[in-house]
Order: structure tokens, then C-alpha cells, then sequence
């Protein structure tokens, strides 16, 4: 009989790791999925719409395509149904419930997405006209729609179009778009559409919650270089990538944002101000000239603690003989802000190699600030992914390791609950 009835040590360890799958599984029901319609219309910007289906499903979207009778001659329903892993909706009669598709998955959708959008189908929308499924759809919705237009330049600025898209701003239609480039005709102008990750974020950026609304946020990123000599200087291998993430995200959730940013290939963020600076010393002056006016204030960026305290005017050359390097100490930006009479609420990044927890927190008591975010440089440093920590006065948090954008969506919605803890 023994030999059948599991270890009490085993017994625990089945139940520990019953009880985490059961905590994953409830976690997952309570994340909200948002229910997409894609619609696709018949331009030759329809071979985009596979790979932003991808995206949005990539971003834990679920998502049903809809597609016109001229869509179909550009990408066809059977590549849209392999990717969705849903029949494709195209005609209003193919409907196996009670004949009334352009209802039932309206009604169904957070949102209707058509991409790309004609002219013809946009004018379609101003109208309210509604002659096939789609624009069925569009009619009977009870959600938001948006619309990324694709069309020739000569189409998208005549006054037609223009009083179409004018109407649709008017009815409360989010249009994504157009962007000035070179279309499949061969001119170049506005009218092409934009491209599938840019859409991807914009669509998640659309249902992200307005949580800083009015408020200033001042955010630093990247590395900074502090001069040896006229081509050699001190530097790290930050890329960047966090701040500008967390800038983003707090953009998607209605701040106005200023981005102070050391040296990054990046892309700047679409609506942030951004301030360029090189070195630590031009980083601490910016940020000391905005302080005063930002509601929060997130310090991102790895500044190199040290500077030389006379970097060369010329190239030093090099020879047989040991070079020495005086280094003294550079403005501890985040502490400044920090000590401000009345400062703003103070979010701070420590990157350590080991002891991240024991590093992070006795980081954010001599800083004093109310929460400080902790991540191994080692796997944090030039990576789309990280994972991060928490710290603040109720103790740590971790947000598993996901994109970067994801986390600093999540760390943004952790930062509001403090915000307003604090401004209460």
C-alpha cells in the first residue's frame, strides 16, 4: 500500500505547482481581451493587412477579419482565414446563424478596424451607405471605429476625399493616416498607408487607459558620453529602448511628455518633445531647466557616474607609456530632482549585475524616492525584452519578462495608482 501512496513531500509539490497553474489560469480570464474586426477593402495596400493581423494577434488581440468582394482580388480570404484561424466574413448571406452577420459580430467587437480604406469605402462611411457586409458593419456597430486610409495622392487630396475624412473626424472616427511616400502607381505623395507595426501600435495605443490625462511627465533615456579627448569618450551600452518604451507608453496614456534623451539610433516618439543631449552634464541642465513644471518625473536613462575632469581638446596619441585618467563624479540627476521643495512624484531604474533586490532598495531609501524599477543589466542591456522589479513602500513587485513596450504600459499603470496614492 505504501508504495502507491505519494510522499507527503511529494504530495506538497504537486499541490504548489496545481495551485500556480490554477493562479495562471485566473490571471489569464481576468486580462481583458480586446475583440478586433479587420476589415479589409479592395486596395492594393491589402497584402498589409496579413501581417498587422499578425501583430494584433502577437499582442494577445483577438481579432476577426471582414473582407469586401474587391479585397479579395488583392489577398485572398483563405491566407486571412490560415492566419486568424476564423472563417473569413464576406458576405452578408454566408452567415449560419440568423442571417444577420453585419449585427451579431458588431456587436461582439471592441472595436472595427479597416485597413486599408479606400477612398471608395471612405466615402461609403461619410454617406452611411451600407451595400455590402462590411459597410454593414460599420453602420451597425456599437463600438469605435478606425480607418487607415490608402489610396493615390491625387485621390487623397481632392476635395471629395478631404470633406469624406472631415466628416468621419466630425462622427467620431479615429483615422490613422495616410503617410507621404512612394505608392504602387510609382508617384509619391501622401495617401499610402501606413505600415503594419505602426498600426499595430497606434490600434493598442487606441485602448490604452487614459490615466495621466493633463499631466507633464518628464522622462530621461538613453546612455550618455562624457569626452576623453576630441574622438574618445566614456560611455555605456544602454540603446535606449526602455525609455523611449516608457515614453510611449506614457503618450498612449494621455500625458504630454518631454523626453530628454542621450545618444540612441531610436526613432523619436510621435508627439513627445524631445531634448538631445550628449553628456551628463548637458542631461542635468535639461533636466533642471523642465523640473519644475513636470507633474512626474521618470529617470530612465544610465548616465555614467563618472566624467574626466580634463578631457583633451585634440586626439591624445597613443604611445608605449601607461595613460592615467582623472575621473571625478557626475550630478546625481534623479537625488536633484528628488530634493527639489516641492518635488514631482520621482520614479527611478537601477540596472545592476547581481544583487539586484539589496542594490534597488537601498538605491531608492538614499534617493528617496517612492518607487525605484530594478533589472539585471546583463539581460536588460541592447535586448527587445527585459524583465523588471518594482520597489516602493509596500515592497516589490515583478513584471515577468515581456517586450518592452508591454512593460512600460504596465510599470505606467503601476506609476498612476502610486500618483494618485500620493496626490491624495
Amino acid at each position: 500500500m505504501s508504495a502507491i501512496i505519494p510522499s507527503q513531500a511529494r504530495m506538497s509539490a504537486f499541490l504548489v505547482k496545481m495551485r500556480a497553474i490554477m493562479e495562471q489560469t485566473q490571471a489569464k480570464r481576468i486580462v481583458p481581451v480586446n475583440r478586433i474586426i479587420l476589415g479589409i477593402t479592395g486596395g492594393i495596400a491589402a497584402y498589409k493587412a496579413a501581417e498587422l493581423l499578425r501583430l494584433l494577434m502577437k499582442q494577445g488581440m483577438e481579432v476577426q477579419v471582414a473582407m469586401t468582394e474587391a479585397a479579395s482580388h488583392f489577398i485572398t480570404p483563405t491566407t486571412m482565414q490560415g492566419l486568424s484561424g476564423k472563417p473569413v466574413l464576406t458576405s452578408q448571406w454566408d452567415d449560419a446563424g440568423n442571417g444577420m452577420a453585419h449585427i451579431n459580430s458588431s456587436r461582439a467587437a471592441d472595436a472595427i478596424i479597416i485597413a486599408p480604406a479606400t477612398a471608395d469605402f471612405i466615402a461609403k462611411l461619410a454617406h452611411g451607405l451600407a451595400d455590402d457586409l462590411l459597410s454593414a458593419l460599420c453602420l451597425a456597430r456599437h463600438c469605435p471605429l478606425l480607418v487607415a486610409p490608402a489610396m493615390n495622392r491625387e485621390m487623397w487630396q481632392n476635395a471629395a476625399t478631404q470633406r469624406n475624412i472631415a466628416q468621419l473626424l466630425a462622427d467620431g472616427v479615429r483615422v490613422l493616416g495616410p503617410a507621404c511616400g512612394v505608392q504602387a502607381c510609382g508617384e509619391e505623395g501622401m495617401g499610402r498607408m501606413l505600415e503594419a507595426e505602426q498600426l499595430a501600435q497606434d490600434i493598442a495605443a487606441f485602448f490604452q487607459p487614459k490615466l495621466f490625462s493633463g499631466k507633464q511627465i518628464l522622462i530621461t533615456a538613453g546612455p550618455t558620453y562624457e569626452a576623453i579627448d576630441a574622438v574618445r569618450g566614456i560611455t555605456n551600452r544602454s540603446s535606449g529602448k526602455m525609455g523611449y518604451a516608457v515614453a510611449q507608453a506614457a503618450l498612449e496614456q494621455g500625458a504630454e511628455v518631454t523626453l530628454v534623451s542621450g545618444p540612441t539610433a531610436l526613432a523619436k516618439p510621435q508627439g513627445a518633445q524631445v531634448v538631445d543631449v550628449t553628456s551628463a552634464a548637458q542631461m542635468f541642465e535639461a533636466v533642471k531647466q523642465r523640473a519644475a513644471d513636470c507633474d512626474i518625473f521618470i529617470g530612465v536613462a544610465a548616465v555614467a557616474d563618472y566624467r574626466i575632469a580634463q578631457p583633451g581638446t585634440q586626439k591624445i596619441k597613443k604611445s608605449t607609456e601607461t595613460l592615467t585618467l582623472e575621473l571625478v563624479p557626475n550630478p546625481d540627476i534623479l537625488a536633484y530632482v528628488a530634493a527639489l521643495p516641492n518635488p514631482p512624484f520621482c520614479v527611478g531604474f537601477a540596472a545592476e549585475s547581481e544583487n539586484l533586490a539589496k542594490y534597488a532598495e537601498q538605491k531608492r531609501c538614499v534617493k528617496n524616492v517612492p518607487l525605484l524599477v530594478g533589472n539585471l543589466a546583463q539581460q536588460a542591456i541592447g535586448s527587445d525584452d527585459n524583465e523588471l522589479v518594482l520597489f516602493d513602500d509596500s515592497g516589490n513587485r515583478v513584471l515577468p519578462r515581456a517586450d518592452k513596450l508591454t512593460l512600460a504600459r504596465l510599470l505606467m499603470q503601476h506609476i498612476a495608482q502610486l500618483y494618485e496614492g500620493a496626490d491624495q
